[in-house]
Order: structure tokens, then C-alpha cells, then sequence
């Protein structure tokens, strides 16, 4: 995996401005789990991957992206390679199945 090495990293913060609409010293990190997953996947650094990971592990993680209702196809592919996830466990996935394209002339 990409940040295996996750733990040697126990000091690496998110970074607030990934959150910035939220009162940080009074979120409920763990509630909030789908948001801050979703955020970093689509903006983080690094060192947010690394916070993200300490703050839910590997399992934590993996079970957020399945629930998170919209990704970029680039995000999507992002988190299925490096989580380990197939694309069919996705929800933001089975929702653009259900979507009809519409035909373009």
C-alpha cells in the first residue's frame, strides 16, 4: 500500500484549511468521518493521509470511501488502487451506473 508506512507518522496533522468551514476544537472527528476522508482524498497532502490513516486506520478509511456519495473518476481510481477497493463497492459508483446518459448529437 501507498502509505503503509503510516504509523512512523503518528505526529502528521490534517491540515485545517481542508476543513475550514468546520469549528476544528469542536468537531466530532469520528462522526464526521465520511467528510474528512472525502476531503482528503480529494485535496490532502501527504501528511493528511498519514493523520487520516492514525486517526482511523486502514479499515476506517477503506469503509468511508465505500459510503461517500460523489468522487471524481481521478478520485475514484486514486482510492481503489491505493485502498484495495474494487469499484463496484463504491456507492458514488452504483449511483453513476443508475444515472442514463444521454445521448450526445
Amino acid at each position: 500500500m501507498l502509505f503503509s508506512d503510516f504509523r512512523k507518522h503518528s505526529d502528521s496533522a490534517i491540515r485545517p484549511s481542508l476543513l475550514w468551514e468546520y469549528d476544528l476544537e469542536h468537531l466530532d472527528f469520528y462522526k464526521m468521518r465520511n467528510v474528512v476522508v472525502q476531503r482528503v482524498l480529494e485535496r490532502g497532502r501527504r501528511d493528511d493521509y498519514y493523520a487520516m490513516l492514525n486517526l482511523y486506520g486502514i479499515e476506517g478509511v477503506r469503509e468511508a470511501l465505500k459510503e461517500i456519495p460523489y468522487m471524481s473518476e481521478k478520485d475514484m481510481n486514486f482510492a481503489c488502487f491505493t485502498f484495495d477497493i474494487k469499484k463496484e463497492d463504491l456507492r458514488c459508483y452504483k449511483s453513476k451506473q443508475s444515472h442514463r446518459q444521454h445521448f450526445s448529437s
